[in-house]
Protein backbone atom coordinates (compact mmCIF):
# COMPACT_ATOMS: atom_id res chain seq x y z
CA UNK A 1 0.00 0.00 0.00
CA UNK A 2 1.48 3.33 -1.00
CA UNK A 3 1.48 6.57 0.93
CA UNK A 4 -1.26 8.26 -1.11
CA UNK A 5 -3.63 5.32 -0.58
CA UNK A 6 -3.03 5.47 3.17
CA UNK A 7 -3.56 9.22 3.19
CA UNK A 8 -6.79 8.85 1.23
CA UNK A 9 -8.06 6.13 3.59
CA UNK A 10 -7.20 8.26 6.61
CA UNK A 11 -9.01 11.27 5.12
CA UNK A 12 -12.11 9.17 4.48
CA UNK A 13 -12.10 7.82 8.05
CA UNK A 14 -11.63 11.33 9.43
CA UNK A 15 -14.52 12.60 7.33
CA UNK A 16 -16.77 9.77 8.55
CA UNK A 17 -15.79 10.44 12.16
CA UNK A 18 -16.64 14.13 11.79
CA UNK A 19 -19.99 13.30 10.20
CA UNK A 20 -20.78 10.92 13.05
CA UNK A 21 -20.02 13.65 15.60
CA UNK A 22 -22.33 16.06 13.80
CA UNK A 23 -19.61 18.42 12.62
CA UNK A 24 -19.41 19.49 9.02
CA UNK A 25 -16.72 17.51 7.24
CA UNK A 26 -13.69 19.32 5.94
CA UNK A 27 -13.28 19.26 2.21
CA UNK A 28 -9.97 17.37 2.14
CA UNK A 29 -10.53 15.81 -1.25
CA UNK A 30 -13.58 15.14 -3.32
CA UNK A 31 -14.57 11.66 -2.15
CA UNK A 32 -16.97 9.79 -4.37
CA UNK A 33 -20.11 8.72 -2.52
CA UNK A 34 -20.44 5.69 -4.78
CA UNK A 35 -17.43 4.04 -3.16
CA UNK A 36 -16.92 2.54 0.25
CA UNK A 37 -18.24 5.58 2.12
CA UNK A 38 -21.46 5.52 0.10
CA UNK A 39 -21.96 1.83 0.71
CA UNK A 40 -21.30 2.26 4.41
CA UNK A 41 -23.77 5.12 4.63
CA UNK A 42 -26.42 3.14 2.72
CA UNK A 43 -25.90 0.18 5.06
CA UNK A 44 -26.31 2.37 8.13
CA UNK A 45 -29.48 3.85 6.71
CA UNK A 46 -30.82 0.35 6.00
CA UNK A 47 -30.04 -0.74 9.58
CA UNK A 48 -31.84 2.35 10.88
CA UNK A 49 -34.82 1.63 8.63
CA UNK A 50 -35.03 -1.97 9.88
CA UNK A 51 -34.95 -0.81 13.50
CA UNK A 52 -37.65 1.79 12.89
CA UNK A 53 -39.84 -0.79 11.14
CA UNK A 54 -39.41 -3.24 14.01
CA UNK A 55 -40.28 -0.54 16.53
CA UNK A 56 -43.38 0.57 14.65
CA UNK A 57 -44.52 -3.06 14.20
CA UNK A 58 -44.03 -3.69 17.91
CA UNK A 59 -45.92 -0.54 18.88
CA UNK A 60 -48.79 -1.42 16.53
CA UNK A 61 -48.99 -4.94 17.96
CA UNK A 62 -48.97 -3.62 21.53
CA UNK A 63 -51.74 -1.19 20.62
CA UNK A 64 -53.86 -4.14 19.50
CA UNK A 65 -53.79 -3.61 15.75
CA UNK A 66 -55.36 -6.58 13.95
CA UNK A 67 -53.20 -5.93 10.87
CA UNK A 68 -50.00 -6.92 12.70
CA UNK A 69 -49.31 -10.48 13.79
CA UNK A 70 -46.89 -11.60 16.46
CA UNK A 71 -44.86 -13.55 13.91
CA UNK A 72 -44.36 -10.38 11.83
CA UNK A 73 -43.26 -8.47 14.92
CA UNK A 74 -40.78 -11.18 15.93
CA UNK A 75 -39.40 -11.54 12.39
CA UNK A 76 -38.88 -7.79 12.02
CA UNK A 77 -37.32 -7.61 15.46
CA UNK A 78 -34.84 -10.37 14.62
CA UNK A 79 -33.99 -8.77 11.26
CA UNK A 80 -33.23 -5.50 13.03
CA UNK A 81 -31.20 -7.25 15.72
CA UNK A 82 -29.09 -9.19 13.22
CA UNK A 83 -28.53 -6.07 11.09
CA UNK A 84 -27.45 -4.10 14.16
CA UNK A 85 -25.05 -6.85 15.25
CA UNK A 86 -23.58 -6.89 11.75
CA UNK A 87 -23.15 -3.11 11.89
CA UNK A 88 -21.34 -3.37 15.22
CA UNK A 89 -19.01 -6.03 13.82
CA UNK A 90 -18.24 -3.91 10.75
CA UNK A 91 -17.51 -0.95 13.03
CA UNK A 92 -15.19 -3.10 15.14
CA UNK A 93 -13.33 -4.30 12.06
CA UNK A 94 -13.00 -0.74 10.75
CA UNK A 95 -11.62 0.45 14.08
CA UNK A 96 -9.13 -2.41 14.13
CA UNK A 97 -8.03 -1.59 10.57
CA UNK A 98 -7.75 2.11 11.46
CA UNK A 99 -5.60 1.31 14.51
CA UNK A 100 -3.41 -0.97 12.39
CA UNK A 101 -2.90 1.78 9.82
CA UNK A 102 -2.16 4.35 12.52
CA UNK A 103 0.40 2.11 14.20
CA UNK A 104 2.33 1.54 10.95
CA UNK A 105 5.67 3.21 10.71
CA UNK A 106 6.25 5.29 7.61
Amino acid sequence: MNSSALTNALQQLTSLAEQAEGASPRNLTSVSTSGFAGELQASLQRINQLQQTATSQSNAFQAGSAAVSLSDVMADSQKASIAFQMGVQVRNRLLTAYKDVMSMQV
